[in-house]
């Protein structure tokens, strides 16, 4: 087994929230920001274990991420503590562990 992670967001945008694993462009959406986000992580396991289940190389399962998503997290992850110019409300952002 071969290790990674995947980076995720979770935000609003008027009223939905949404969660987005990005190396797998993989987008949940709902009402409440731990449902997304919980339903993100079940969505990227099942992405994870298809692949799995098809012998298919694990450098295959990454995407190419989204701008948006992409400009949303280095805004994030910027490490200073400067306030974020963004429309959107962010919940939580992070980088989970996956097993591959």
């Amino acid at each position: 087994m071969q290790k990674g992670s995947v980076r995720y967001v979770v935000f609003k945008e008027e009223d939905s929230w949404y969660a987005v694993g990005l190396e797998f462009n993989i987008v949940e959406s709902g009402d409440d920001p731990q449902m997304v986000l919980f339903n993100l992580f079940e969505a990227i396991k099942g992405y994870v274990k298809s692949f799995t289940k098809a012998h298919a190389r694990p450098h295959m399962l990454n995407q190419k991420t989204n701008e948006e998503y992409e400009k949303m997290w280095k805004n994030l992850t910027r490490g200073n503590d400067k306030p974020i110019k963004s429309p959107y409300e962010i919940y939580t952002f992070g980088k989970q562990l996956l097993s591959v």
